[in-house]
């Protein structure tokens, strides 16, 4: 005896048929989800499996029912703590639909496409892309091979390929109106990655409600939603001559850095000296060291509608692309100087809802 550990060969499902006494089949079917099967048969076969230490294999499941029940999550980067509150929930709501979710991140600046050939080799059934974006040629092959692709909290200008998304124009229009309301004259604004639909769309509707009242002057850095960039481009803006009255951060990650550097760096007072309003409504936004005016992102019907589209994808056979806005709202905390009117109360958050004109 040399001492060494034996290898243990795995359990197969036929011997576990042969101990409870059933077809390969019934076993078969005890592990396959909504399958159908007498309790009392699948009773005997669990029992048969604890005994022996079976466990299915679902790679070789795969290649018989050609799926994989994995679902491939493309995420740019894990720094902003949206993207951490999303990951949570997805892999939540596909474990419901009994999916695994696999991750690959590290695409900030640029196209998925590198990653393409590495999630094919596990045969995904579909494709979740957050906070990165997708090439024609990509969307192009995942046509080809039917797999779902749906863009998360991004769109294309094409529409061949499903996006879940919040109204940005909107959330940054009303943050535009928020703002003048709040008596403020001079802006800026610090951009997310310039080229992104989330930061168009929100600087968009940002400037559009600046210029309706006649403002066309908005002093812009770009913070590339990095803390460090954050924190140099809102050095920048807080130098200027004329220092901006109110400063729109794309998004509450760089919005919490920047509030950072206008109080310890220039000894800002919030909102007296400086109104800050971010994007997303997450992580240090609701602390009460930082309390940040933010339009919220709702994360769970995001996800759902995420997931609802890849599932229906899936079970039909057909890519019919689809297209989800959902909205969201102004969250009214202490970062900011408040409008006299247009903030109610809903379920103990305070909400800016200006009467529109009719």
């Amino acid at each position: 005896m040399d001492g060494g550990i034996t290898k243990k060969t795995p359990v197969t499902s036929s011997q576990v048929a042969e101990h409870a006494g059933v077809s390969q089949s019934a076993v078969s079917r005890t592990f396959t989800p909504g399958a159908s099967i007498s309790p009392k048969t699948r009773a005997k076969v669990l029992a048969a499996a604890k005994e022996l230490g079976y466990r299915p294999n679902a790679i070789a499941r795969s290649l018989i029912t050609n799926r994989s029940r994995i679902i491939a999550v493309v995420m740019a980067y894990l720094e902003n703590l949206f993207y951490p509150d999303v990951l949570e929930e997805l892999g939540r709501r596909l474990s419901a639909e009994n999916y695994h979710m696999l991750l690959f991140t590290g695409f900030k600046d640029r196209d998925s496409d590198p990653v393409f050939d590495q999630l094919m080799q596990y045969r995904v059934d579909g494709i979740i892309l957050a906070s990165t974006s997708l090439s024609s040629e990509l969307a192009a092959e995942c046509a080809v091979a039917g797999i779902p692709v749906v863009l998360f909290n991004r769109t294309t200008e094409r529409d061949e390929t499903s996006s879940v998304t919040t109204r940005n124009r909107e959330g940054g229009r009303l943050l535009g109106e928020f703002l003048v309301a709040g008596g403020h004259r001079s802006f800026g604004y610090i951009a997310g990655l310039e080229n992104s639909s989330t930061n168009r769309d929100r600087f968009g509707g940002f400037r559009e409600a600046l210029e309706a009242h006649g403002i066309t002057d908005i002093a812009v850095r770009t913070g590339n939603y990095s803390r460090l960039e954050a924190e140099a481009a809102a050095r920048e803006l807080l130098a200027l001559p004329r220092r901006p009255e109110a400063i729109f951060v794309a998004n509450d990650h760089m919005a919490v850095a920047v509030m950072d550097v206008a109080r310890h760096e220039f000894g800002l007072t919030i909102p007296d000296d400086l109104s800050l309003v971010g994007y997303d409504d997450v992580g240090p936004a609701r602390w009460p060291s930082y309390d940040i005016t933010s339009v919220t992102q709702p994360i769970g019907p995001m996800v759902e509608a995420t997931v609802d589209i890849l599932m229906d994808q899936i079970h039909s056979g057909e890519i019919e692309p689809q297209h989800k806005i959902l909205p969201g709202e102004l969250i009214v905390r202490s970062s900011s100087r408040l409008p006299r009117t247009g903030i109610v109360e809903i379920d103990g958050q305070r909400v800016y809802r200006p009467e529109r004109a009719t």
